[in-house]
């Protein structure tokens, strides 16, 4: 169907294996997958399934996501093109960045302009280099920045929601919009965007020292590298921290760390990673995920809500959060 559509075709590709695209490396094709070169063309493609009630997903680095054997049917968007993976930064002295759009400085306070598909990694390496504070603590969570806007990703050193100050999005209606950091609603490893596309985001950052910084960066990343399997496979935490309680210590309480189907292992350094081998199906995930939950609401009367994305026909929408 979007295949014969003139104006998509060079940006589209049918029956996409998925698997090349995520942390996991696990799942079957996209239906169509899309990589849009810019802001415009993304609002034609939301426009065009919300007419044809086609299903639509946006793709980071896939670090968040977990893709079911059959694929996904509907049209998967990736911002990878260099439009969406651009930063602007300030030029020492100057509130006119790059000269491609404009920057702004603020007494103590620098903002930078970045794509959705910037990779929130780099941003955090190169914004530590220039001595810009505010984004170290964000060490070690990989994705793009309109991914980890969109779950407000963070931890215990912050969350993006503490640096974001306006976010362009396209609406589920095609429509652009840019919405101050008040009406992103944003929460605990949520936001209220609904279907939106994040294209671009303004970041508000403070002038710090760089030797700091760094020092602060590393000690966070090392911690990160001691207590959880960053060289292993895997979609970061499965699950959010229930009310009062951590996904991972309950459980490690339940005696569920290093519990395996097939190939898929809840790892021995942090438990509310799930880890995978080679020859692993994304089924092995789902069934580890299923046990798990059933354990812990049997044991604790705890119902482990999911913070990764699963993306599927029929077996990944069965493990949606009850709630």
């Amino acid at each position: 169907m979007m295949s014969f559509v003139p104006e998509f075709r060079d940006i589209l590709r049918d029956q996409e294996p998925l698997a090349g695209y995520t942390s996991y490396g696990l799942g079957g094709p996209a239906q169509w997958l899309a990589c849009p070169r810019t802001i415009d063309q993304v609002a034609r493609l939301v426009g065009y399934c919300r007419g044809e009630g086609i299903p639509l997903y946006v793709l980071g680095l896939g670090a968040n996501v977990l893709v079911s054997d059959e694929g996904v049917a509907g049209l998967v968007v990736r911002l990878n093109a260099p439009g969406f993976r651009h930063v602007d930064w300030p030029r020492p002295g100057s509130a006119n960045g790059s000269g491609r759009r404009r920057q702004a400085t603020n007494g103590d306070k620098v903002t930078i302009v970045a794509g959705g598909g910037a990779d929130m990694h780099r941003l955090v390496l190169e914004a530590v280099r220039r001595g810009l504070e505010g984004v170290e603590g964000l060490a070690g969570i990989p994705g793009t920045l309109g991914g980890i806007i969109r779950m407000n990703a963070g931890g215990q050193w912050g969350q993006i929601a503490d640096v974001v100050r306006e976010v362009t999005v396209v609406d589920e209606r095609g429509a652009m919009r840019h919405l101050p950091a008040s009406e992103v609603g944003f929460s605990y490893r949520n936001t209220r965007l609904g279907d939106a596309v994040v294209c671009q985001a303004k970041l508000e950052l403070r002038p710090g020292d760089p030797v700091a910084l760094r020092e602060r960066f590393m000690a966070i990343w090392e911690q990160k590298k001691r207590c959880q399997p960053l060289s292993e496979p895997s979609a970061g935490c499965v699950y959010k921290n229930p009310p009062g309680h951590r996904a991972g210590e309950l459980i490690d309480r339940a005696g569920l760390k290093g519990k395996a189907i097939g190939g898929a292992r809840i790892s021995q350094l942090h438990a509310n990673f799930i880890v995978t081998q080679e020859g692993a199906t994304a089924e092995d995930v789902f069934s580890l995920i299923g046990e798990t939950r059933r354990v812990v609401a049997d044991r604790f009367g705890v119902e482990l809500e999911l913070e990764i994305k699963v993306w599927g026909r029929q077996r990944a929408r069965s493990l949606e959060p009850a709630c």
